[in-house]
């Protein structure tokens, strides 16, 4: 029974340059590669693991400057003290494919005209073909008032999304008496959508668990119209969310953090320049996110930024030899690492017919997931396509909370995202989906 579910890409990752590929953070003597990879996430790795196998691994190079890679779906565990944070990152050396060379340095411009990838060290790569995987970035600087991460403990605040804050989540959560524990929803796009909401259902059970939920109010105060895009995960939620006594204000966006105070400001989007000050004993904060600059500040780019590319195949739209894959590009789906998963199988196929001439023969139907961590052993598993339709797995139904799920999610999925996605293996659940629905979608 695999599947997806990683709910990220992203990246990071390194030391020395053991295992057999080659390391280079100076000009080499090459620097032109038939493909050319920019980003070691998981978009990045699991691509140029594919790519190697197509066209040798002397033939594929990879753009990343991070030391260490990060399996970031597992840090709503680590915010909530469920795992560790030394659990969810490897060296880059470790995961790179051997024998693909390994450029340890950032992507500085982007040149889809001449075919040419400037790095900040000054290195000039040309390439054949271009894969683009370069995640997004996230914008803490844009909310007023955040302090300096190093200050976050002393001032109750956390976050999931960064490997600097997320343990700080858990001495959060960890050190509460008594108060609002207070969680936002950034209004930009953001990756795994679900994960702002996961924390606030750990931290109601740990609260339960430790006897200061009565002294407790639970805040979620999102962005969005809706608790989450698909109604029929949605209405599982609600249910939830009044079962334990959980107050959702909709449509209310974190503009400032007064941290002397422990107030948190947030703007109502339906009303602009109306804001509502929370008191907090705990601030959970999803910060507003973006395109990487290197992609906005390109041609690549569409008017808002991201990587702008055919939501079927996944080539760019006006650069035949340009591709994407996950957070950084436009597609009209949610950003995980399922769907990265998913996405790496249709771009390793639309690649192949692309080299020979022949025209894409199979589409990305916008598959993605996001486990819904509703508590510490039991998951809802949402999957989904373009459409915000459901696309399930498994032949039962997935809005009900499961612990099989939890298990899945805490157990299963890292194991099938070091060994199967990061090796170019694993393309999402598409043919078991199959299987397990006797050849129904």
């Amino acid at each position: 029974f695999l599947f997806q579910h990683f709910e990220t890409s992203y990246r990071t990752a390194r030391l020395g340059s053991c295992h057999l590929h080659t390391t280079s953070s100076h000009a080499s003597s090459k620097d032109h590669y038939k493909v050319l990879v920019l980003g070691g996430g998981s978009g990045g790795i699991t691509m140029s693991a594919r790519m190697k196998r197509k066209f040798g691994a002397e033939n594929v190079a990879v753009v990343e400057p991070s030391e260490m890679h990060y399996y970031q779906p597992i840090w709503t565990l680590v915010g909530a003290g469920a795992k560790s944070l030394a659990s969810s990152g490897r060296p880059t050396a470790s995961v790179m494919p051997p024998g693909v060379r390994w450029v340890k340095s950032k992507v500085q411009e982007i040149m889809p005209d001449t075919n040419t990838v400037k790095t900040d060290n000054g290195m000039k790569i040309s390439y054949e073909y271009l894969i683009v995987a370069l995640g997004l970035q996230l914008h803490y600087e844009k909310i007023k008032g955040l302090p300096d991460i190093e200050d976050w403990v002393k001032f109750k605040i956390g976050s999931n999304y960064s490997v600097q804050t997320v343990e700080k989540t858990w001495k959060a959560l960890e050190n509460f008496k008594e108060g609002n524990a207070v969680f936002s929803f950034p209004n930009t796009p953001v990756k795994c959508a679900g994960a702002p909401q996961k924390i606030m259902y750990l931290t109601d059970a740990y609260l339960r668990k430790t006897g200061k939920r009565s002294k407790a109010n639970i805040v979620y105060n999102t962005s969005l119209p809706v608790l989450f895009g698909v109604k029929k995960y949605a209405d599982a939620l609600w249910e939830i969310v009044k079962n334990r006594n959980i107050q959702v204000n909709l449509r209310q966006n974190l503009i400032e953090v007064r941290p002397d105070k422990q107030q948190a400001v947030f703007e109502n989007l339906d009303k602009p320049g109306e804001t509502k000050v929370f008191e907090y004993e705990m601030l959970h904060v999803t910060p507003p996110m973006g395109p990487v600059s290197a992609v906005k500040e390109s041609s690549l780019a569409d008017g808002a930024g991201w990587l702008d590319v055919n939501k079927d195949t996944l080539q760019h739209k006006r650069y035949p030899n340009v591709f994407g894959i996950g957070d950084c590009t436009n597609l009209p789906t949610s950003k995980t690492a399922a769907a990265v998963a998913a996405q790496s199988s249709i771009l390793d196929r639309t690649i192949s017919k692309i080299m020979k001439n022949e025209k894409p023969d199979r589409k990305y139907d916008g598959y993605t997931s996001c486990p819904l961590v509703t508590s510490y052993n039991t998951v809802i598993l949402a999957e989904f396509d373009y459409d915000g339709q459901p696309l399930e797995t498994f032949p039962i139904d997935q809005s009900k909370e499961r612990r099989t799920m939890f298990h899945m999610k805490a157990d299963v999925m890292p194991h099938l995202y070091w060994h199967g996605l990061l090796k170019g293996l694993w393309g999402g659940p598409g043919p078991y989906r199959k299987i397990m629905h006797l050849g129904m979608k």
